[in-house]
């Protein structure tokens, strides 16, 4: 089973993902958050009490307080077993490489289907990555060299 958190400043968002999932038999959303320092001592409560982290977090990126890059940030570095996706509507780079940064493990747009949602959690859960296609182009256009003409022959 995935244990889900979600973290989002909208209710409503919050809202559609956990129904967008609950279609999927091995997923769970386990905890719920509007921010990121909320998320943050919502998973140091779950320590504390030795219940299970999630396995995978839906991170937005700009909420009141605590931003998702930051919280991404020191969730990754203190919880290195956890996940993160960020879900955003702004399909900015600097949010895509702020978060990717910051530990994230995916980028994706909050107006992903749930089939695409369901696969990149499946994914993530896994151990790859996922990105969105145009931000998936701007990493192989930064972090791929390209060779020259002496190179390819």
């Amino acid at each position: 089973m995935i244990r889900i958190m979600l973290v989002d400043d909208q209710r409503f968002a919050r809202l559609g993902f956990q129904l967008m999932l609950d279609d999927a038999s091995d997923i769970v959303v386990t905890a719920q958050s509007a921010d990121g320092r909320s998320a943050i001592e919502t998973l140091e409560q779950l320590a504390v009490q030795h219940r299970p982290l999630p396995n995978v977090i839906l991170m937005d990126v700009r909420m009141p307080g605590m931003d998702g890059i930051e919280a991404t940030r020191r969730i990754t570095r203190r919880w290195p077993t956890i996940s993160i996706l960020i879900l955003t509507t702004y399909d900015e780079d600097d949010y895509a490489f702020g978060g990717l940064d910051a530990g994230a493990s995916g980028f994706l747009l909050k107006d992903v289907t749930k089939h695409n949602l369901i696969d990149a959690v499946h994914a993530i859960a896994n151990g790859d990555a996922i990105l969105t296609p145009r931000i998936t182009r701007q990493v192989l256009e930064r972090g791929v060299p390209h060779p020259t003409s002496s190179q390819r022959q």
